[in-house]
């Protein structure tokens, strides 16, 4: 039986805000959701999941709205913690930390998480929502790296390189057969 996810990365969010969980969305961000309900509003999705942090939830809000649908929040969804704080860490930062996570995906910083750790957690729940809602189309409201890693555990070719050509946002089409990915195609064109 064929299940549907699309995995929709964040908006554009404004990194000046240093509390992860509460940044939002910019004006060019808030501009995409309606995009992102005009792309996906006639994919008949039934199911709506994001993760915990308000960016991921309001990219998708609009789109379960117009499907009388409720957004159910998964803890395990959310991005990869890098630190031990929940503060946003520089881009200066994290370039070079994504590329020894990718080369060495045990690697993490004291008290936060690895690639490894982070892909586990996530892919839990995704096989989660594939036996729960099985047959159904999920719309999962997500993070680059989170995706990249969720879709990285069927198919290694989703790796640094791709998450560093990822857009926010970004939308993958992934359809299973049972707990079997057999197609991934990108919707976002930006």
């Amino acid at each position: 039986m064929k299940t549907v996810v699309y995995m929709v990365r964040h908006c554009d969010s404004p990194k000046l805000e240093a509390d992860e969980r509460s940044r939002g969305l910019t004006d060019k961000g808030k501009a995409d959701v309606n995009r992102i309900t005009e792309l996906l509003k006639g994919e008949e999705i039934e199911v709506f999941v994001s993760s915990p942090y308000k960016r991921a939830i309001l990219t998708i809000e609009e789109l379960a709205q117009q499907n009388g649908k409720e957004i159910i929040v998964f803890e395990d969804l959310k991005e990869r913690i890098f630190s031990n704080e929940n503060n946003r860490i520089s881009d200066d930062e994290l370039f070079p930390l994504l590329e020894k996570s990718f080369s060495v995906p045990n690697f993490s910083l004291d008290g936060a998480e690895s690639n490894v750790v982070c892909q586990d957690r996530a892919i839990t729940t995704l096989k989660q929502l594939l036996d729960t809602y099985r047959g159904q189309k999920i719309a999962v409201g997500t993070h680059g790296l989170v995706m990249t890693l969720m879709m990285g555990y069927y198919d290694n070719h989703y790796d640094l390189d791709f998450l560093l050509n990822t857009t926010k946002p970004d939308v993958y089409k992934m359809e299973f057969n049972d707990q079997t990915c057999v197609g991934v195609k990108r919707l976002w064109k930006s």
